[in-house]
């Protein structure tokens, strides 16, 4: 299904074409009845001669209403270009091409109306008006129909175009993310809230659970409409009403996008290519305020420009905007900004969600948003991976705008020419994920000097525990579990036993360490039950021979040689197997010792589960 829009000035029969064509009335609000002028947007539908069933959205042509204009061509199949015979070409018939032309609308087709009021000849010269004007417009050289709405003189044949320029219209994508623009929401009695919009990029089903953007607010679809029908799903580019549960009238506005929950992120800041009109009234200043509009939504905001001191009307540049408030986007959706009163251009977004506030006159970003803006998909892919990664596949098919199917197939691509590196499987293994080359050599290099620097700190102990890696790495614990196996397949680290080391890092001490070390252990060796508590050692020797297994810590303070541990735990065992229960006191006297040194002694074995405390009493486990 195609989703058809008007454009032209006011007054030039936009409406009453539409319902001409359809029999349907866009104008639904008493105010459009009393003024007999289009306010806000209207809405029709139509079988054409094939079969084939269109939507309509109709647009107010007055200057004062352009931002609901805005609102309702962002999601259109085929412009309607209205032009009345006895006017011609008028400055909102201008400012409505411009702002096609700069959503990159994908056909048009200029219609000449109330040919009732004129003589074929000016019919004539109106299109040759319209030709001059469409020149170096996206719509130059496109068909144009003359009818006149109130007799009815070319409307089948307007029928028959509007039929043969969809036939070589492409469907819209379908990349498993749908969104819905949300262009109206009431209450319908009985059922409760309802919304209206087109949509792109996904399909959606009745029982599935919605969230708004950028509101977050979550629902679910009661039921779903188009054109009066009854639909269980449906599929992008058709206009739906959505009966919505959970959520009520005065939680959405006209803005708000309805999608999956969970992946589409608002933002404040994107990048983008801005092409400035070439009527706008005044060069673009660096940091200039506009207003934004980019399918239903509307905010301000200022617009950095990063190549470019002005930008001339008729010129390109590129963009970093600034928002005022969040808005959701995704890669590849074409915008608009305005002044006050004009149009002053529009673009592409290249980067939705920036990282960082870009430096002006910068080679690398430039090129970097070029990559992003004019690249073949693996270049796309590429850059998000550089830019963003770690990125698994949600995150690479989102920043992309592409299908997961064609991220994978150019993904094994970029795998084999060795320009992305992949952990685990993309497609098949739900944590896998993907370095660009530089990203990875980069993360490899951390790896190295956060290991040689955590040997240079603890040298006396045989590696770092992993957490102690995958914090300094910054990276979430799956990815540190694949980017480890891959960094011990390449020989970057060593996994020790459980703990982590780079591949020639031994433990060796010092004379004066070996000669502290003896003398300590022959220290606690000499009263083996009562081993000395004010001896200092250093923490990292007293470390090394824990793992060495040459003592047992018990408590901060109280440290047997394991011969002495292993002998008392020996003993204890056997009273209990005797006797089936010891007091600290009994303890004293097994081993001649003080409380200093017995409770501690079982408290540690309580902790390592051989015996349990049950009262003043231990027994075994």
């Amino acid at each position: 299904m195609y989703v058809i829009g008007t454009a032209g000035h006011v007054d030039h029969g936009k409406s009453t074409l539409v319902k001409a064509l359809t029999d349907i009335d866009p104008d639904r609000l008493p105010e459009e009845k009393e003024r007999e002028m289009t306010v806000d947007l209207g809405f029709a539908w139509m079988t054409l001669p094939s079969g084939r069933e269109v939507s309509i959205v109709d647009v107010p042509g007055h200057e004062r209403f352009i931002k609901n204009m805005l609102a309702g061509v962002g999601a259109i199949d085929l412009a309607l270009l209205i032009v009345a015979a006895d006017e011609s070409v008028m400055p909102q018939t201008r400012e409505h091409l411009a702002i096609l032309d700069l959503l990159r609308i994908r056909r048009g087709l200029v219609v000449i109306t109330k040919t009732d009021l004129v003589d074929e000849e000016l019919v004539e010269l109106v299109k040759a008006e319209v030709e001059d004007v469409l020149e170096d417009t996206a719509f130059a050289g496109c068909q144009m129909a003359a009818v006149s709405a109130y007799s009815g003189d070319g409307m089948d044949g307007l029928k028959a175009t509007i039929d043969e320029i969809l036939n070589d219209t492409e469907s819209r994508r379908d990349l498993g993310r749908p969104r819905l623009p949300v262009d109206r929401c009431f209450t319908v009695s009985g059922f409760g809230t309802v919304v209206t919009g087109t949509l792109i990029d996904g399909s959606v089903a009745v029982g599935q659970q919605i969230e708004l953007a950028p509101s977050g607010t979550r629902a679910r679809i009661r039921g779903l409409q188009s054109h009066k029908s009854r639909l269980d799903a449906a599929a992008p580019g058709v206009r739906l009403a959505l009966n919505l549960s959970g959520v009520s009238r005065d939680e959405v506005l006209r803005g708000e996008v309805l999608t999956n929950p969970g992946w589409l992120r608002p933002t404040r800041r994107f990048d983008a290519n801005l092409r400035m009109v070439k009527g706008a009234p005044h060069a673009l200043k660096h940091n200039e305020g506009v207003t934004f509009h980019l399918l239903t939504s509307e905010t301000t905001g200022r617009v950095r420009l990063l190549d470019a001191d002005r930008l001339q009307p008729g010129n390109e540049g590129w963009v970093q905007v600034l928002l005022d408030e969040p808005i959701p986007m995704v890669k590849g959706d074409f915008f608009v900004l305005r002044s006050s009163e004009d149009t002053l251009g529009g673009g592409q977004i290249a980067d939705p969600n920036p990282m960082r506030r870009h430096r002006r006159f910068a080679p690398d970003v430039l090129e970097r948003l070029t990559m992003l803006d004019a690249g073949a998909s693996e270049d796309v892919i590429f850059t998000v991976a550089d830019q963003m990664g770690p990125c698994d596949l949600r995150t690479l098919s989102q920043r992309s705008n592409l299908a997961d199917g064609e991220v994978l197939e150019r993904l094994g691509a970029l795998v084999e020419s060795g320009d992305v590196v992949a952990l685990g499987e993309m497609g098949a293994q739900n944590d896998a994920v993907v370095y660009s080359r530089r990203g990875w050599d980069i993360l490899r290099n951390q790896a190295q000097v956060a290991l040689q620097a955590y040997h240079n700190q603890y040298p006396l102990r045989r590696g770092a525990p992993p957490q102690e890696l995958r914090s300094r790495l910054r990276v979430s614990q799956p990815v540190y579990l694949r980017a480890a196996a891959r960094l011990a397949e390449e020989g970057v680290v060593v996994d020790d036993d459980g703990l982590v080391r780079i591949p020639d890092h031994q433990v060796e001490l010092s004379e004066r360490q070996q000669v502290d070390m003896a003398t300590y252990l022959s220290e606690l060796a000499g009263e083996p039950w009562s081993p000395p508590t004010d001896r200092p050692v250093d923490p990292e020797l007293l470390a090394y021979l824990q793992e060495k297994g040459d003592v047992v810590k018990v408590n901060e303070t109280v440290v047997f040689t394991t011969e002495a541990y292993d002998d008392m735990v020996g003993r204890i065992v056997a009273h209990l197997e005797q006797n089936g229960s010891v007091t600290v006191a009994a303890a004293r006297e097994i081993f001649g010792t003080s409380r200093k040194y017995v409770l501690p002694l079982l408290e540690y074995l309580d902790q390592q589960r051989v015996t349990r405390r049950v009262g003043d009493e231990r027994v075994l486990r």
